[in-house]
């Protein structure tokens, strides 16, 4: 008899996701440890996290996000800044 593993595949790093390193998030799998911000990297908890169209925030990063920009727009994760000497 063989075994016949999970087929689910984490999100974040697309590796096999067993049941005892699952962590599910709106459904979507990830491993406990690929469960972090894609801002600063930092880990994420189910109860401290926020998504916007499938990207992964901390709380903090997230109201940032909204704070510079005034919406929810992705370009947050692109954005720079710096000043000019004048």
């Amino acid at each position: 008899m063989s075994f016949v593993g999970t087929q689910q595949k984490c999100k974040a790093c697309e590796k096999t996701v067993y049941p005892v390193e699952l962590l599910s998030a709106d459904g979507v799998p990830y491993h406990k440890s690929c469960f972090k911000c894609s801002h600063c990297k930092g880990t994420l908890k189910l109860g401290t996290y926020s998504s916007m169209e499938g990207v992964l925030y901390c709380k903090p990063r997230f109201e940032q996000l909204f704070k510079e920009t005034g919406n929810l727009n992705k370009n947050f994760q692109s954005r720079k800044s710096f000043s000019l000497a004048g």
